[in-house]
């Protein structure tokens, strides 16, 4: 019911719209390709001017419905059927508020390489990238159930101009197909559905077609996924992505058996998100995969001179609806992605997301520049929100500016070449070594200092004197000690004595010896007294001071 609304408010807005008779569009081929999530839709149109004045750009028109979800536009020159495009020229395209036009329409306009006079053509490519294109239908499914998708569009081309030859052609992922729209002209060979030719359409022709289709291939859709290029000058550059990824295709309901998809993962699991294929650069080294538990084993790494491949697979397969969030990780050699140009350095290292096939609802890249990096400047092949940080890491004072880049609607298309420019003085790569020697050799002088210096607070203070006088009075009870000690010998010798006297009966010997001692222990006697007064004392002094009393 919705869908025919919208198809008959946009037809009776077309009704009304004017027509650009100066240019007529010749020919017209149109091939949609629907064999994964992303809808791409590359028009080959032959543009000729049938009015008397120049023409130099063409207008695409697209429904409301379509140019919401429009992630990508470009318009290319027409090499040929067959040939490989490699001139990599693109023509300028923006867009466009046209007047006395249908608000239901949105417009671009595609500037031509040259004005086309009365009686000139043209011919030219136009690749339109879509998401969230495909609905599935139904929109909730169980573990067994296949995946059935919905799509719209026109068999008429839909344009300003008056087309007289055009043909369209969709091709889907496999050649089971449930229902699709059938009319003048429609057929169906294995995947693909051809419509046409139709000659001489007039404006805004519009044919509403509607292709029910089986399709089991992932939506990996990434919510938000922050990628993060730190710039180091020392040789190494370390990009580091955070994924919050959903699988956006048919809700899953019921319960989940894992047995059941053990025994037969390509029917009761044929939807599910079971591995992820990210190509990295070709000499891409210190890979990890992890999430937020830890590590994650379940990857492979392939390496070879063109392109690095790095196969992750998620703790468990993720069926719609379901959700997981992981980190990867890697290192890239400076010299292949730095370079210098007019006195300036800059990066150029690729935008998009490396995982094939991915659709990113917000990307936001973060350059990392080296701390003291000035006049920063953004170079991207299409429009991006900008905005500037800081980041602080080791041996940072004034932190690391950060360029931060945000892109809504993200595809493999946006996975191009950008480039940051800034200036950076070679000299201050020298400030973190020399800031961690000094600050080593001034740990060591710190460390001597302390051990050699007095660090009491002071020498008049409470404390301070009585720790000289404990000091005082453990030298003092020493002294005593020591004078004890040589009593003891004396009174040794003395009883030695009175035994030899006993023996022998030498009588002289023995009051020679007796005499000695006496003399001894008279000196001795008059050693110990000045300490045992000075011992007195201080005892004194602990009874009638009761702030030396505290310390002691």
């Amino acid at each position: 019911m919705g869908l025919r609304l919208d198809v008959f408010l946009l037809a009776l807005t077309i009704l009304w719209a004017p027509a650009l008779s100066d240019l007529v569009l010749s020919k017209v081929d149109r091939r949609i390709d629907l064999t994964s999530q992303i809808a791409r839709i590359t028009s080959t149109l032959k543009v000729e001017n049938a009015g008397s004045g120049l023409v130099s750009e063409v207008l695409l028109a697209f429904p409301e419905s379509q140019a919401k979800h429009l992630a990508h536009l470009t318009a290319t020159p027409n090499e040929g059927k067959g040939k490989v495009k490699g001139s990599g020229i693109s023509y300028p395209v923006q867009l466009v508020h046209a007047k006395d036009m249908p608000p239901s329409l949105t417009f671009y306009s595609v500037s031509l390489p040259k004005e086309l006079g009365k009686g000139d053509s043209f011919t030219f490519d136009v690749l339109a990238v879509f998401t969230h294109a495909l609905k599935p239908f139904p929109e909730k499914i169980t573990q067994a159930d296949i995946q059935l998708l919905v799509f719209q569009d026109s068999a008429h081309y839909l344009s300003p101009y008056a087309v007289k030859v055009q043909t369209l052609s969709v091709k889907l992922p496999d050649a089971r197909i449930e229902s699709y729209t059938r009319i003048e002209n429609t057929k169906n060979i294995g995947s693909e559905i051809k419509y046409g030719p139709y000659e001489n359409l007039p404006p805004y022709s519009y044919s509403p077609i509607v292709v029910h289709f089986e399709s089991n291939q992932p939506f990996a859709v990434a919510e938000e996924l922050v990628r993060e290029i730190e710039i180091s000058h020392w040789g190494n550059i370390q990009v580091t992505e955070h994924y919050k990824l959903v699988h956006g295709g048919a809700q899953s309901k019921g319960e989940f058996s894992r047995l059941d998809y053990q025994a037969r993962p390509h029917v009761r699991g044929a939807s599910a998100i079971k591995r992820l294929v990210a190509t990295l650069p070709p000499r891409a080294h210190s890979v990890y995969y992890r999430d937020e538990i830890g590590n994650v084993s379940t990857s492979n790494l392939w390496s070879d001179f063109k392109k690095t491949e790095l196969e992750i697979e998620p703790r468990y397969p993720m069926f719609g609806g379901w959700r997981t969030a992981f980190t990867i990780g890697y290192g890239l050699p400076l010299h292949e992605f730095l370079f210098e140009s007019d006195g300036k350095r800059f990066v150029n290292i690729s935008f998009g997301c490396p995982i094939n096939e991915v659709v990113i609802d917000t990307l936001i890249v973060k350059v990392v520049l080296p701390e003291g990096s000035r006049d920063i400047s953004v170079s991207a092949p299409f429009p991006l929100k900008q905005w500037q940080e800081k980041k602080f890491s080791h041996l940072d004072l004034v932190g690391r500016p950060v360029v931060a880049l945000e892109k809504t609607n993200a595809v493999p298309e946006h996975n191009q070449k950008f480039q940051v420019y800034y200036k950076f003085n070679s000299l201050a790569m020298l400030w973190e070594p020399l800031m961690l020697i000094f600050g080593i050799f001034f740990l060591f002088v710190t460390g001597i200092v302390y051990m050699h210096a007095d660090m009491s607070i002071s020498k008049s203070s409470a404390s301070y004197l009585a720790k000289l006088q404990w000091d005082e009075v453990q030298a003092a009870i020493q002294q005593i000690r020591n004078i004890i000690t040589r009593c003891l010998v004396i009174h040794d010798k003395v009883e030695a004595s009175l035994r030899d006297l006993s023996r022998t009966g030498d009588i002289q010997a023995c009051k020679a010896a007796r005499k000695a001692a006496d003399g001894l222990l008279k000196e001795l006697s008059k050693e110990m007294k000045p300490l045992l007064a000075f011992l007195h004392y201080l005892s004194r002094l602990h009874i009638y001071c009761p702030r030396w009393r505290s310390w002691w």
